[in-house]
């Protein structure tokens, strides 16, 4: 039987002021944060990087998650530098909507370390750069090659190509709106299956769960959220208990995740996830007119109305 490595994420990391990196020669070396020039806008980036560097601390404290866990990811350390620049371009201001993952996929943010971040359109259309390490426990059926990798995620495809179709400048997607993962960590089973969080034993589940509901609630607040859309049920379900039990009051819907695994999404997804943007009056959000607050600093927004729905039986 495979053994879980203890969660114990490593000591130093680039989620710390002083990260400790390979050198060319395999020792370790510090290499510090570059500093940054703190406007307005910087400084909502900056603070929910802290947000994340504070919840992934917590989570290098957790007892190993044992069988049939093999080996644990955590993008926020080895592919921190890509995070950060997603981060820093795309998050410089209130969120009205923010679409909530469930946690890495294999061939998404472990690969990027951005939410469905599929390589290609992470490089070629979002723009992100930055250099990827390697997990200190790699899986050698699942390596992480960075944005190089060739290997397409197909919920981030589906995701992803979604929002460039109807927002060909991705400024105009993260005007209002925000991409985010309830956890962080990749779950591998000795196979090298992806491992839901659902399927980690309870108690270790429980504790992980708490520590993420936590963060998500800080999040919400800390962006100004108005709606969380919960891709999938399991995102949905965590965002209802978390903002529930932290008496955060805003709306929260479900938008069908994109998996293949998906009987559903494999019949048509894109046209159910327009309906249901439709459907939840997020699509008008997606309009070019008016500007952008984020690049131009001009203009007032308009208030964000959302349809209501009546849930039926």
């Amino acid at each position: 039987m495979a053994v879980s490595p203890p969660c114990h994420l490593p000591v130093t990391s680039p989620l710390c002021p002083q990260a400790q990196q390979p050198a060319a020669d395999g020792s370790m070396e510090e290499r510090p944060e570059p500093a940054v020039t703190t406007t307005e806008a910087d400084g909502l980036a900056e603070r929910f990087l802290q947000l994340e560097r504070d919840h992934n601390s917590l989570l290098r404290e957790l007892p190993p998650f044992g069988a049939p866990v093999s080996h644990v990811y955590s993008p926020l350390d080895y592919a921190w530098e890509p995070h950060r620049d997603f981060v820093r371009r795309y998050c410089r201001g209130p969120k009205r909507v923010l679409f909530l993952g469930m946690n890495p996929g294999p061939f998404g943010m472990a690969q990027t370390g951005v939410p469905f971040g599929e390589t290609r359109h992470v490089r070629e259309w979002l723009g992100v750069s930055g250099e990827v390490g390697k997990p200190p426990s790699e899986h050698p059926k699942r390596p992480v090659l960075g944005l190089t990798c060739k290997r397409a995620e197909v919920s981030g495809t589906r995701f992803w190509g979604l929002v460039r179709t109807l927002c060909p400048d991705p400024h105009v997607f993260f005007r209002h709106c925000f991409v985010h993962n309830h956890c962080p960590l990749l779950f591998l089973a000795s196979s090298g299956r992806n491992l839901a969080p659902s399927e980690l034993p309870p108690a270790q589940r429980v504790q992980l769960m708490g520590l993420c509901d936590r963060a998500l609630a800080q999040a919400v607040g800390l962006l100004g959220v108005q709606m969380v859309v919960g891709v999938g049920r399991f995102a949905e379900q965590r965002a209802r208990r978390a903002l529930a039990a932290a008496g955060v009051t805003v709306r929260i819907e479900g938008f069908p995740h994109p998996s293949p695994r998906s009987a559903r999404a494999n019949k048509g997804w894109e046209e159910q996830a327009r309906a249901r943007l439709g459907e939840l009056g997020v699509l008008e959000l997606f309009r070019e007119e008016g500007g952008s607050p984020e690049r131009d600093g001009g203009g007032s927004e308009r208030p964000l109305v959302i349809k209501e729905e009546v849930e039926e039986d």
